[in-house]
């Protein structure tokens, strides 16, 4: 008797997407579910054709081939199989193929990731993460620091196997040795981990006194790490196999360090460059002079200012910023003048500032002043036109 044709089967035009292949899936396979129509032969039947269907539609290669040849595409790979696959692929495990990926994508591994790699991914030890604050200049220079981690480390009576002497593992009674196990919901059925053996298929007969049959214990572990120059505020630090240790000698997770670096008293970190904001009194501004202020490198560098330094004024030293990560250049340092109006006067300096004032109030000395205020003369002479 010759198939039903893939497409008729789950009730879809032969140029369907593959979400609506999907959404017609779903919905003929949860009214055929052989849990929901117990005992019924035809719905177990048309389950199976479902199944059969979706795990050629669902894959592009496949489709493209039975689109080409149809269900002959297929009868040699069936044929090769012994049998056994039942359909294309040799998929034929129903509920096991088709349907289990729809319900993967649904509800997971109740609420975690379908296990990859066997055993080894099975119990791989956790990332851990380790906060570390630095000094703007540690940043600068770069440092050798020592850590303390809290952290598991592989038991050493048992080297890290859980197994107590050479005690052999045995296959785990729960899930048979598959590494996961399926659980009934209504009509539901889920495949997840398996929670004896934690998807190894082991599990061990005489279980190491010092862990528990862990393979590893609750342990401080002390590192060295190096801060290379130039790191910035969020820079990540990797050191791989250095986080918890494996389950029963799995691979270890990895540690990160996470740098944060401490605002500093008078500098100011953007990028590469360094920002400094320099009190200058007013005479030097006005006659100017040299100032020497400090640098990120613990040195001092000269600034001559020129006569009628304005306040917030910049001068650029280069090369004397931040080193660069994994770079021999450096960024530049910006000195910001910013002029101090004097304070706690003595009669003679208020006298003498009058004098001042009253010789020196003209555009020449004073031409934003002079400038502004003409403006405003100029407006209010208009508003009275």
């Amino acid at each position: 008797m010759a198939k039903e044709d893939y497409y008729a089967t789950l009730g879809i035009g032969r140029d369907a997407a593959a979400e609506d292949i999907k959404k017609s899936y779903r919905k003929l396979a949860m009214k055929f579910h052989p849990d929901k129509n117990p005992g019924d032969k035809q719905a177990e039947k048309k389950f199976q054709n479902l199944s059969e269907a979706y795990e050629v539609l669902k894959d592009d290669q496949k489709r493209a081939a039975y689109d080409r040849f149809g269900h002959a595409a297929f009868e040699h790979a069936a044929a090769g199989a012994g049998g056994a696959g039942g359909g294309p692929g040799g998929f034929g495990g129903g509920f096991a193929s088709g349907f289990a990926d729809i319900f993967d994508e649904m509800f997971g591994d109740f609420g975690g990731h379908r296990a990859q790699g066997g055993a080894g991914a099975a119990g791989k030890g956790a990332d851990l993460r380790f906060n570390m604050e630095i000094s703007l200049e540690e940043a600068f220079e770069g440092k050798q620091a020592d850590i303390r981690v809290p952290s598991s480390v592989a038991c050493s009576d048992c080297k890290g196997t859980g197994s107590a002497g050479s005690a052999a593992l045995t296959t785990c009674g729960t899930c048979g040795g598959h590494g996961r196990v399926r659980t009934q919901s209504g009509f539901f059925t889920v495949e997840r981990t398996c929670p004896a053996c934690a998807g190894r298929g082991e599990v061990i007969k005489d279980p190491c006194g010092t862990c528990g049959g862990q393979g590893r214990i609750n342990k401080e572990k002390k590192l060295s790490i190096n801060i290379p120059e130039g790191v910035e505020d969020g820079t990540r630090i990797r050191l791989a196999a250095e986080g918890e240790a494996g389950l029963r000698g799995a691979a270890p997770g990895d540690l990160y360090i996470f740098l944060s670096i401490k605002a500093h008293r008078l500098f100011q970190r953007d990028g590469a460059d360094i920002h400094c904001r320099v009190p200058i009194s007013m005479t030097t501004a006005t006659l100017g002079g040299i100032i020497e202020v400090p640098t990120v490198e613990g040195k001092l560098a000269r600034v001559t200012l020129p006569p009628g330094t304005p306040t917030g004024h910049q001068f650029r030293l280069k090369n004397k910023g931040m080193t660069i990560l994994r770079s021999s250049a450096r960024g530049d340092m910006f000195v910001q003048a910013m002029v101090e109006t004097p304070v706690n006067l003595t009669a003679r300096q208020k006298e003498l500032l009058k004098e001042f004032d009253s010789e020196s109030a003209t555009e020449t000395h004073s031409p934003q002043a002079h400038g502004f205020f003409g403006k405003v003369r100029e407006l209010w002479e208009d508003l009275k036109e």
